[in-house]
C-alpha cells in the first residue's frame, strides 16, 4: 500500500480529523466537534453530554457549536450516519484484501471497531428506547450487511454447485449478525467477567465468531 493506513483502518475521530485535513476551516471545525464528541462518548453516554464539553474538547468557543449543528441531538444523528458509512466502507476494504479469508477478515475489523469506537458502537447497538435515530441508522447498517453477507454466501454455494433460497441466507445473515452483536455488546459493555474470561484471547474469539458465520452461512 501507498501508506501506512487507509482512513477506513483508523479509530472513527482520527478519521473525521485526516479527512478534514486541507479542507476550508469550516470544514476543519465541524469535523473537529464531531471527532470531540467521539472521543467523549467513550467516557460518558449521549444523554450526558454538553454542548460546553464538546466545545471544550474540540478547543473552540462555545458559541461556535451552533454555527454548525442546532442540537446535540442532530449532531449525534450526523455523527453516527457517518460512523455506519465508515463501519461499512471498513468491512468491505477488509473482505476485499488478499490474500486474507473474506469471512475472518471482516470479522476481525468488525471486533476492531468495538475496540477502537466504544462510545459511538455503545451509542448505535444500545441506545434505541432513548434515541431512535440510533435504531434507525443501526437497522439501515444491518440490512446492508446481511444484503451483503447473503450475496456472497449466494456466490459461494454456486462455486460448489449448491443454492440456497435468499430469504433463507438473509434470515441467516440477520439472525448471525445478532448473535455477534449480543456477544460483544455483553463482552464490551455489559462487562460480563465470565465472558471476559473466556474472550482473554483475542484471535480465539474471532476465530470463533467466524465459525459461527461460516458454519451458519452454510459455507
Amino acid at each position: 500500500m501507498s501508506q501506512p493506513h487507509a482512513i477506513s483502518d483508523l479509530e472513527f475521530p482520527t478519521a473525521l480529523r485526516l479527512k478534514a485535513e486541507g479542507q476550508r476551516k469550516s470544514d476543519r471545525t465541524r469535523a473537529a466537534l464531531l471527532a470531540a464528541s467521539c472521543d467523549l462518548l467513550s467516557n460518558t453516554t449521549q444523554e450526558a453530554l454538553r454542548v460546553s464539553d464538546i466545545c471544550g474538547e474540540a478547543g473552540v468557543a462555545h458559541g461556535t457549536f451552533y454555527l454548525y449543528f442546532p442540537d446535540i441531538r442532530t449532531l449525534l444523528d450526523i455523527l453516527l450516519q457517518a460512523f455506519v458509512e465508515h463501519v461499512q466502507n471498513t468491512m468491505q476494504r477488509a473482505g476485499k484484501i488478499p490474500p486474507a479469508d473474506p469471512v475472518r477478515a471482516t470479522t476481525a475489523q468488525y471486533v476492531a471497531l468495538f475496540e477502537q469506537n466504544p462510545g459511538l458502537m455503545r451509542c448505535l447497538v444500545s441506545s434505541f428506547d432513548s434515541f431512535p435515530e440510533a435504531a434507525a441508522r443501526f437497522q439501515a447498517l444491518n440490512r446492508a450487511w446481511a444484503a451483503t453477507v447473503a450475496d456472497a454466501a449466494a456466490r459461494r454455494l454456486a462455486r460448489s454447485g449448491r443454492s440456497v433460497p435468499k430469504d433463507e441466507l438473509l434470515r441467516r445473515a440477520y439472525a448471525l449478525g445478532g448473535m455477534v452483536d449480543q456477544y460483544l455488546v455483553t463482552l464490551h459493555f455489559n462487562r460480563d467477567a465470565s465472558l471476559a474470561e473466556l474472550s482473554q484471547d483475542r484471535d480465539a474469539v474471532i476465530d470463533t465468531l467466524t465459525f459461527i458465520w461460516s458454519r451458519g452461512m452454510g459455507t
